[in-house]
């Protein structure tokens, strides 16, 4: 298997540079979903929701096509093209909550569909006003949300506090985790919805704000049903709840409601495109520029002719260097937003090898992150430093500089790697890896999203590294839809996956790290990490700690929590942080978009995957068509 991923990534970039010359006849891109990583599928931090898709590796004839079906597009109008991975009918489906849905959890579009309440500014620390106006903390833990007038769905129904209440209902039949913080939601009129803290939390805002709201048309009678349960006394681990959960999960809505400015038009669906027209009646359709949003199907291979030929304006998948700089020829321009986020190593907890930290340790040490950034990003990874689990960038906001500096680096020393297996009772065989102490060598598979280009070939630069070290590595590329679904199901025994998260809170990192890779907030078993540890003598509980750092409603005194998770990860690293990810994200100007904002405008502080810098910009008007 070695070096067959990095073969394959220099083929598909050498497909995509001469698409753009040769590309003649229309042609879709094989059908697909999801996109390119950073936990932008945690975007909703929701339980059943798999983090995005795409196609499967694209033969060249249908790369080549793309250009050119591109460019055949005639206009209704002023378009804006974008690019995203979307699951085909009719294994996609509309029901928005579980996995399979047709645009992915982690759609930055689904913004413009089904807005949430508010979005965040990340240069301001400020949120912005969508479906909600106002909002306060209020005596008695309540926390108290007005709503905008005016909205209506495309099925014609009002947009009100019903929608609300029914999407957060949902959300609690589900598990997921603002509800370790609420116990109740209410609605005193068409206008109000009230949320009551059982555990004040400093993340409410973000929990409550940036929850994309559902059509209480749609979703009602699962609503009304999760609300009963749970008012009778049923908790998650009870029969009828897991009975109507499951049930949801099969539920299949007959369309797409949307309250946004743009709506999904069905008949547009092809393999290699969708269309996203104006809403009349929706969110902010006054402001909008664009008549229509044209999103094109696919991962960074598919994308890529797209984008060479000028056919999308704007590309969050992950290039290789040498398309980042086949764009720059070509007068594209790149900007490198935060993500947050990057690759990780995770690691399946049943076997017992895996399972030990020493193991995991070794590993940190074992690999330059350094390196493996640099040859799968370039100037858009960074290696990660204080191994805490989430973003080095917020770091020092969160640790003092004392604490920063207990921590463990795990830099690049083969030394302390031999002397850690060594102490562990581990022993390298004639052949130069380590084996356990019944002989057996530890060889694992490790799996990696096969279009998802740069983590291809950080996969195929750590499995070297490794085993130069003695671990005994084989990389196989999966297909991404597939991959997420095999992780989630506990198929797997290494894998490369997104790791940290769109959010200033730490928390939030964490609940994708951990919770979400993990009954109960994963569907299978996950990781099967055992949220209960010791470490130095004493016996601490993951989840326990997560939802800590969360509580109280300063955040000043959330700090030691953090601390202390932070410190649990560094020493017993339940995944290995690699690097960052900042965006190589492609943008075109003069063709449909008049222009884009200079690179120093503070507009791209915001996290590509959590509060989208693009989609802001089309939401509130301020991305102008070219006239």
């Amino acid at each position: 298997m070695k070096g067959k991923l990095l073969v394959l990534v220099i083929a598909l970039t050498v497909v995509a540079l001469f698409a753009g010359a040769c590309a003649q006849a229309p042609a879709a891109p094989s059908p697909a979903p999801a996109t390119s990583p950073p936990a932008a599928a945690q975007k909703q931090a929701a339980a059943t929701e798999v983090p995005k898709a795409a196609p499967t590796q694209v033969p060249a004839a249908a790369a080549t096509a793309a250009p050119a079906a591109a460019s055949k597009i005639t206009s209704g109008g002023k378009e804006f093209h974008a690019a995203w991975p979307y699951t085909l009918l009719p294994k996609g489906h509309f029901n928005h909550f579980v996995t399979d849905y047709l645009l992915g959890g982690g759609s930055i579009y689904d913004d413009a569909i089904l807005p949430p309440l508010a979005m965040y500014d990340w240069a301001d620390n400020k949120y912005i006003p969508y479906l909600a106006t106002e909002w306060k903390n209020e005596p008695g833990d309540w926390f108290t949300v007005k709503l905008r007038d005016g909205v209506k769905w495309t099925d014609g129904t009002d947009f009100t506090s019903a929608d609300v209440v029914t999407t957060f209902n949902v959300t609690r039949l589900l598990g997921q985790s603002v509800w370790k913080y609420i116990d109740k939601v209410e609605a005193p009129d068409k206008s109000t919805v009230r949320f009551h803290f059982a555990t004040a939390t400093s993340v409410a805002p973000r929990f409550i704000l940036k929850r994309r709201i559902d059509p209480n048309s749609v979703y009602k009678d699962w609503g009304d049903k999760a609300a009963a349960l749970f008012a009778a006394g049923k908790t998650q681990d009870s029969d009828e709840i897991k009975a109507l959960r499951k049930d949801f999960t099969e539920f299949r809505p007959k369309e797409l409601v949307s309250s946004g400015p743009y709506k999904l038009d069905p008949a547009s669906i092809t393999s290699s495109r969708l269309d996203l027209v104006k809403h009349p009646q929706g969110l902010f359709t006054d402001k909008v520029q664009f008549d229509k949003i044209v999103v094109f199907n696919g991962q960074t291979p598919d994308i890529t002719p797209v984008m060479l030929s000028k056919g999308a304006d704007y590309a969050p998948q992950g290039f290789p260097l040498a398309t980042e700089k086949a764009f720059q020829d070509n007068g594209i321009r790149i900007i490198r937003p935060p993500t947050n986020s990057g690759p990780a190593l995770y690691f399946n907890y049943t076997d017992k090898n895996l399972a030990n930290p020493a193991v995991r340790q070794a590993m940190a040490y074992s690999f330059k992150r350094d390196e493996n950034a640099t040859v799968s990003l370039g100037k858009s990874a960074v290696a990660s430093k204080y191994m805490t689990g989430f973003s080095d960038n917020v770091v020092p906001t969160w640790l003092s500089q004392e604490d920063i500096a207990k921590l463990n680096t795990y830099d690049y020393d083969l030394k302390k790697a031999e002397d850690i297996m060594t102490k562990a009772s581990y022993k390298k065989g004639s052949d130069g890896f380590w084996q356990d102490l019944s002989g057996k060598t530890l060889e694992w598979e490790m799996t990696v999203p096969a279009e998802w280009t740069e983590f291809a070939a950080a996969a195929e630069n750590l499995g070297k590294q490794l085993n130069d070290a003695g671990f005994k590595i084989t990389v196989r590329g999966v297909q991404f839809q597939q991959h997420a679904q095999d992780v989630q199901q506990g198929k797997f025994q290494l894998a490369l996956r997104t790791w940290g998260g769109g959010n200033p809170h730490p928390f939030f990192a964490y609940e994708w790290d951990i919770l979400a890779q993990n009954p109960p907030l994963s569907p299978g078993p996950g990781m099967s990490l055992p949220f209960r540890q010791q470490i130095d003598g004493k016996e601490v509980d993951f989840s326990d700690m997560v939802k800590a750092t969360a509580v109280g409603s300063d955040e000043a005194s959330q700090k030691p929590a953090v601390t202390k998770l932070a410190q649990t990860f560094n020493q017993l690293l339940p995944i290995i942080p690699i690097w960052e990810r900042y965006g190589n994200n492609a943008v075109v100007e003069g063709v449909r978009v008049a222009s884009f904002p200079p690179d120093s405008d503070p507009i791209w502080k915001n996290d590509v995957y959590g509060d989208n810098p693009i989609v802001i910009m089309l939401m509130d008007g301020r991305l102008q068509a070219k006239n």
